[in-house]
């Protein structure tokens, strides 16, 4: 079965608690339960990991590139901007990271750095876009 990696980077565990105007009033906690029913529906395993320390995302995404990780999706959130570190081990790890984010950061001025290093984006969709990066995840990896 394939196994994605799910980063979420700085600021999601603010979700729910600030900027509801733009992302509404779900938590973490529930975008995580959104996501592990998506991955059960698409027949994926999910682990899902969080930190507001850009090196610690490194970490994580160096360790499933050493493990049975067959794919990653990340919403940096608040390293959207800048992540220097991050954005290159996303370019080094065996497998293929999808980036994904609730909403549309163009809409608002904003350019991701890690679009340029990802296999893909799905912006603009809220949580549905998770479940289109899981499918997407899966269906990269079997064509492997």
């Amino acid at each position: 079965m394939t196994k994605v990696l799910v980063v979420h980077g700085a600021g999601m565990n603010m979700r729910g608690k600030a900027q509801l105007d733009l992302f509404g009033p779900q938590t973490l906690a529930d975008y995580d339960r959104q996501i592990r029913e998506y991955a059960s529906q698409v027949g994926v395993t999910v682990e899902i990991f969080h930190s507001n320390v850009e090196g610690e995302c490194l970490n994580a995404l160096y360790a499933a590139h050493d493990r049975d990780i067959d794919a990653a999706l990340i919403n940096p959130a608040g390293y959207s901007a800048g992540a220097p570190a991050l954005v290159a081990g996303i370019s080094q790890v065996r497998f293929p990271t999808i980036e994904v984010h609730l909403s549309n950061p163009a809409a608002r001025g904003n350019a991701s750095v890690f679009t340029r290093v990802c296999r893909g984006s799905i912006v603009g969709l809220g949580l549905y876009g998770y479940y289109l990066a899981l499918l997407a995840a899966k269906n990269l990896t079997e064509k492997r």
